[in-house]
């Protein structure tokens, strides 16, 4: 599996969270050197004023200070341990509970304060590409999962097709087949709505019928 790597991020936007009375300058001004804007959300009762659903995962990115605890509240997907954008641990005191929080909460790359201009386009270019990466990955595995839990529903539309057309399990396949292309759909979910359409499903328990599929399998029918 390959990923094409983001080398221009021109037209981002990074959300900087931190405690510091003053501006990341350095920070800032290698971002604007690199076509990326800076701001700084308010931060109030120790929360970072940020609207959650405004957040665009091919634009923006949340550079978190480590040393602030619980400043944002975004949800992490169980799954993937993602945030729904790119996140830089910005890192000053080097605690590992401080790190773990940071990993924890998504970070896919670190920038250490104070911070230099020269560390600025590394940190950028593996947090965002490893940011992408892993949600690539992780929904190839949902399309795996979904594909297996799918193939259920194929097996029963392959002897649904056996036995009211009188063809052998190949023949039952390649017609599903062609037919799900026709309707260009893959064909898990094709066959589970040519299921849903027949009454007489091959999968309703009691039935005391089999076809045996290559191999010497049987399925009751």
């Amino acid at each position: 599996m390959t990923s094409r790597l983001l080398q221009n991020f021109k037209d981002g936007r990074a959300l900087v969270i931190t405690a510091r009375g003053g501006r990341e300058t350095t920070l800032e001004t290698t971002l604007a050197k690199l076509g990326v804007s800076c701001e700084y959300p308010e931060i109030v009762g120790g929360r970072a004023q940020i609207d959650i659903g405004s957040l665009q995962a091919e634009r923006d990115i949340l550079f978190v200070d480590g040393d602030l605890e619980g400043a944002v509240a975004i949800d992490v997907n169980p799954v993937s341990r993602l945030p729904p954008v790119p996140v830089i641990g910005l890192v000053g005191v080097e605690a590992p509970s401080r790190l773990k929080a940071l990993v924890d909460f998504g970070a896919t790359s670190f920038l250490r304060k104070p911070v230099h201009g020269g560390a600025v386009y590394t940190s950028l270019f593996m947090g965002i590409n490893q940011f992408l990466l892993r949600n690539n990955v992780y929904a190839r595995l949902q399309d795996l999962e979904g594909r297996r839990r799918g193939r259920r529903a194929v097996i029963r539309a392959v002897i649904f097709l056996m036995k009211q057309d009188g063809l052998d399990e190949e023949g039952a396949y390649s017609q599903l087949r062609r037919a799900s292309m026709r309707a260009r759909q893959n064909l898990e979910l094709y066959c589970e709505g040519f299921l849903s359409r027949r009454v007489d499903s091959p999968d309703i328990p009691g039935r005391a019928n089999s076809i045996t599929l290559r191999g010497g399998t049987k399925q009751a029918m």
